[in-house]
């Protein structure tokens, strides 16, 4: 599992883009969660919780954070649907598109034209996301990852795996056990997380050409440049 997250890493670093971009998506994803949750109260909301504390970890600036809350306290009742879309790259590659939207068929024909415009190929819903685990993931910094998998299991977490990747510990858990693992840390002495989040992970990576990566790199490059989309999973190892 370890090569899988390392290649997460890298693909953040070289796609995320902007920083306004990033602040714009957790700025949608902080209203959504707290309009449907219905508090803008992180205390009494724990899936606002959640996302506030992602948007930290992105380094998401307190305004940005604060100006999402007042938006949503407002009297607006503008609604977020959650959606995934899937198709092909070049060569074996499979993407997975997660989106946040107030206009559904905006967002799927914008996906739609991002894939066949750009050396992709647009998917049926199930055709690439079965080739996929979902997975909870933890990532702070540590030097025994087998003390920490041990203290998981003794608080009865399912958890998949724990590993030792440089100075950091990168937790894989089940999905819905995920915010139990974060709570388990924090009771043995976690104080700061880099990553917590529940993410898609390819059950096997490919490895493509020069040409093809090129024509990869510009089509996911071109759906994350999209307002609605949140997140863009794939099986490509760069």
């Amino acid at each position: 599992m370890g090569r899988k997250w390392e290649n997460i890493k890298m693909k953040k670093a070289q796609t995320d883009g902007a920083a306004a971009k990033v602040n714009s998506k957790y700025g949608i994803e902080i209203y959504a969660a707290a309009k449907q949750g219905g508090s803008v109260d992180p205390e009494a909301n724990s899936t606002l919780r959640f996302v506030i504390e992602r948007a930290k970890q992105a380094q998401v600036p307190k305004h940005v954070i604060e100006r999402a809350l007042e938006k949503a306290s407002g009297s607006g009742d503008e609604t977020f649907i959650e959606g995934r879309y899937e198709g092909f790259g070049p060569n074996g590659s499979l993407i997975i598109v997660d989106t946040l939207t107030s206009n559904v068929n905006r967002t799927a024909t914008n996906v739609r034209t991002a894939f066949n415009k750009n050396g992709g190929t647009y998917g049926a819903a199930g055709s690439v996301s079965y080739l996929f685990d979902e997975t909870g993931v933890i990532v702070f910094e540590g030097d025994d990852a087998d003390s920490v998998l041990e203290t998981l299991l003794d608080a009865e977490v399912d958890v998949r795996d724990a590993e030792q990747q440089d100075d950091q510990i990168v937790v894989y858990t089940e999905p819905s056990d995920l915010h139990k693992a974060i709570g388990a840390l924090k009771q043995s002495g976690v104080s700061e997380f880099s990553t917590t989040e529940i993410t898609m992970l390819p059950q096997a990576e490919v490895t493509l050409s020069d040409e093809d990566l090129a024509i990869f790199t510009k089509l996911v490059d071109v759906l994350e440049s999209d307002d609605d989309v949140q997140t863009v999973h794939h099986n490509v190892s760069l």
